[in-house]
Order: C-alpha cells, then sequence, then structure tokens
C-alpha cells in the first residue's frame, strides 16, 4: 500500500523546509515535535498555516516537515512556502489563489554582512569632527 504524498521546499533567510502532505486529519508534526510545541508564538502559527487557511484545506492534511537553520521566523517563513509549494503539486488550479495572496513569492531577503571599519552593515561609528 502506498501512502500518497505531495513534497515542498520552503527557504527563507538561512532556513530551509522540506514539507511532506499526506491526506490525513490536520496534524503538524516539525522535527518530529508538535506545531504548538516547535512555534510557541501564535503568530509564527498562523504565519505558517497560512497557505491551508487561504486555500480552505485546513484540517485535510497531515504534515510532516523538517526544517533546519534560521531562526524561529525564518523558519514559519520557509515552512509556509513549503507548505504552498507541497498544495500546487497537489493541485495545480490552487495557484490562481495562492499566487495572489503572495504565498508563491520566495522572500529573497538576506542579512546584509558587516563592512570593515564599522560596527554593523549600515551603522558607522559616532563622527567627531574635533
Amino acid at each position: 500500500m502506498s501512502v500518497t504524498q505531495y513534497y515542498g521546499t520552503g527557504r527563507r533567510k538561512e532556513a530551509v523546509a522540506r514539507v511532506y502532505l499526506r491526506p490525513g486529519t490536520g496534524e503538524v508534526k516539525i522535527n518530529h515535535r508538535s506545531f504548538e510545541s516547535y512555534f510557541p508564538q501564535a503568530t509564527l502559527r498562523l504565519m505558517a498555516e497560512r497557505p491551508l487557511d487561504v486555500t480552505e484545506t485546513k484540517g485535510q492534511f497531515d504534515i510532516v516537515a523538517n526544517i533546519r537553520g534560521g531562526g524561529l521566523t525564518g523558519q514559519a517563513g520557509a515552512l509556509r512556502l513549503g507548505i504552498a509549494r507541497a498544495l500546487l503539486e497537489f493541485n495545480p488550479e490552487l495557484r490562481g489563489v495562492l499566487k495572489p495572496a503572495g504565498l508563491l513569492t520566495r522572500d529573497a531577503r538576506e542579512v546584509e554582512r558587516k563592512k570593515y571599519g564599522q560596527p554593523g552593515a549600515r551603522k558607522r561609528f559616532q563622527f567627531s569632527k574635533r
């Protein structure tokens, strides 16, 4: 018996999420932990579940995700993109709903590197005329 599953990869900042959707009851496991224990903040959970809300598929899929790198916000963003891409694999017609909501766009913003002779990427040391 083969289990039907849909796969999507999501990236945000340094975080990478490998997401597997399987038809089920809506259980979410991230790195072998429950959704609530992995993302204790409700805002991050809402952000990650947005593709399911927009497509009205909440509770139809069990989600298993492996997330590596970055911080919690980046990981939630990566999970969101991964879920959206996996939903597209499940039903390509959902593109018409996901694309206008901005859920298929990879957020390309990365941390700017620190420059020499200054304390940060943009910040300068205090200037003294005398």
